[in-house]
């Protein structure tokens, strides 16, 4: 099939019809983004005495916790978290289900040292750990080399996914979903320091600095930090994640691990899934940056930051989920095509 067709072809990726039309108490991106993750979200919580997992091994010898639920359609997806999440997160817990009750398998990853992986790995996972999302996915391929691997990142895990399909080296997975990427770094880490968006940089600094601490006392992580408990974000990656993951500082990280550069030579079908009213990954920083023609953006108007309420009847549904389902199966189907051309 000619290069034009292949194109053609991934462009008929259809739009989720559904609006995200946020109920009263969840309108605007800080009530969407807030009561979407403190809101009773049910999701079933795995945990490792329970569940069936697997540990991956990267190449520095630390490991990975996976947790992973069978399927019968011959699709796998890998979900990856966000900053300071786990395979817990309310997110992770909605999709793994939603997808798993649609008959696809299901590997819910853990970042380094990440919920019930602490003590598996002392080196920091951030925004640019590709090589860590391509260990998983090689070990799925050799696990499994006839399924098809969709991978679903969500905040910092989609942009470490469009990072590393636009950078095109190393395994690829068939398809991608990424959801609200913070695709410029620096750009994100100046927007979550204004006004009401300290709430969630807070959060993100006090969970990270407690992180911090419990790897150090472990005896994880290369010297000892000392993080200003109402540090930025900024001075966090400033502090801690660039001296211990190899950077020159923050600054370099963010140079070099966004992704919003790369997203022009991405070759692998791709959905990136964000609201215009992010609290702190604004769209005016990437809706009018060169794409690939295999990248489909879906800009939903509501959906604060990995929120989306949705009105439903008298109450409120988790509209991801759905658009989750949809995006999916349109990327199952444009695989597909690509595998009989």
């Amino acid at each position: 099939m000619l290069r034009e067709e292949l194109l053609s072809a991934e462009r008929r990726i259809r739009p989720y019809p559904r609006p995200c039309t946020p109920p009263w108490f969840a309108r605007g991106g800080h009530a969407q983004t807030l009561f979407a993750h403190v809101l009773p979200s049910g999701g079933r919580r795995v945990v490792r005495a329970m569940d069936d997992h697997r540990e991956v091994e990267l190449a520095d010898g630390e490991r990975l916790l996976v947790f992973t639920r069978p399927g019968t359609t011959g699709v796998r997806v890998h979900l990856f978290h966000g900053l300071s999440g786990d395979v817990n997160a309310d997110y992770m817990r909605h999709a793994a289900d939603r997808l798993s009750a649609l008959g696809h398998e299901v590997w819910s990853v853990n970042h380094r040292g990440c919920g019930e992986g602490e003590g598996l790995a002392g080196k920091p996972y951030h925004s640019g750990k590709v090589d860590d999302v391509q260990a998983v996915l090689a070990a799925s391929r050799a696990d499994a080399p006839d399924q098809l691997q969709l991978l679903v990142g969500f905040s910092l895990s989609g942009n470490i996914a469009l990072l590393m399909a636009g950078r095109g080296e190393g395994p690829q997975p068939d398809a991608i979903i990424a959801v609200n990427p913070p695709v410029d770094l620096h750009r994100a880490s100046v927007d979550i320091h204004r006004g009401l968006c300290r709430l969630y940089e807070t959060r993100f600094v006090l969970r990270l600095r407690a992180a911090v601490a419990r790897r150090e006392r472990a005896g994880l992580t290369s010297r000892a930090y000392r993080i200003p408990i109402g540090a930025s974000l900024c001075e966090f990656d400033d502090l801690f994640t660039a001296p211990e993951a190899g950077f020159e500082s923050g600054v370099d990280y963010y140079e070099q691990c966004s992704s919003l550069p790369h997203v022009a030579s991405i070759e692998v079908p791709t959905v990136w899934i964000s609201a215009a009213d992010d609290p702190f990954v604004d769209p005016a920083g990437f809706a009018d940056a060169p794409r690939s023609a295999h990248v489909h953006l879906h800009l939903e108007p509501a959906g604060g930051h990995v929120g989306y309420l949705a009105r439903s009847g008298a109450g409120c549904e988790r509209w991801l989920e759905g658009a989750l389902e949809h995006y999916v199966g349109e990327l199952v189907a444009a695989v597909r095509r690509r595998g009989r051309s």
